[in-house]
């Protein structure tokens, strides 16, 4: 059974894939703090209450906070007597070129992103990212990934907004009644949502016509499915993107090592 691990700067996904399938997902802060032992007894404790009893042998990371990867390196090994491979180290090969300015570092999310997009869809693809960035990827005719566009992410523009301005409080994303709003909330989740329906409309529109050439856009992460409600601003979305991506990465690496 594999175990693949996404680390985002907000939340860390656990997912087993039994080949077919994931049989178990679940979600926890990322704290960069937390131990391999920790590690171990949050996932076989939530195992036994679902009554998940399978032997793990493989073991997939993608990590967006650098400092957690050790003790994840630690927990696959202690508990399981495995090495994880690691998505952006060298020794973990991917279908598919990168193709971006010498010396950058590509985020793994972004690679896994790119990955999963061009096994469910093929090339020529605009990969979505509602995350604590709002992500934008390219990939190009054969499924390499060409460059993207980093924008802050929607909970991160409200959580700024309410933090610099006093007067402002913290409010929900959520689709407003109308544009122009009669009270303080509803002018903020006006002009945030709105605002980022624009943000991806435009930024989409942009890299068509820059790579001059229809591209299908794919989106990804919990407030995709909020921003689609009012207009089609994607062609699908992938709730799992990323975790099929981790599935596919360890596939390879296992056909070609």
């Amino acid at each position: 059974m594999l175990l693949a691990i996404d680390c985002g700067n907000t939340n860390t996904v656990f997912s087993i894939w039994d080949g077919e399938a994931f049989i178990g997902t679940w979600r926890t802060s990322t704290e960069w703090q937390r131990t391999a032992d920790q590690y171990y007894v949050w996932l076989s404790t939530l195992m036994k209450f679902q009554k998940i009893d399978v032997e793990i042998t493989d073991i997939i990371i993608s990590s967006t906070v650098p400092r957690v990867v050790f003790n994840l390196r630690v927990f696959a090994d202690r508990y399981y007597n495995t090495r994880p491979i690691v998505v952006g180290k060298p020794d973990c090969l991917l279908p598919v070129d990168v193709r971006v300015d010498e010396g950058t570092q590509v985020g793994p999310d972004r690679l896994v992103n790119t990955v999963a997009g061009h096994d469910l869809y093929g090339g020529d693809l605009i990969m979505v990212d509602f995350g604590t960035a709002t992500t934008f990827d390219v990939v190009d005719t054969d499924g390499a990934y060409v460059g993207g566009v980093i924008a802050p992410g929607v909970n991160l523009s409200l959580e700024a907004l309410h933090n610099a301005a006093a007067a402002l409080p913290h409010v929900d994303i959520t689709k407003p009644q109308a544009v122009v709003g009669t009270n303080t909330v509803a002018c903020m989740q006006s002009g945030v949502f709105w605002g980022y329906v624009g943000l991806v409309r435009e930024i989409c529109a942009r890299i068509k016509a820059e790579r001059a050439r229809d591209m299908r856009v794919i989106s990804t992460g919990g407030l995709a499915p909020l921003f689609q409600q009012t207009e089609k601003l994607f062609d699908d979305f992938q709730d799992d993107l990323t975790m099929h991506g981790l599935t596919v990465i360890h596939r390879f690496n296992k056909d070609n090592n």
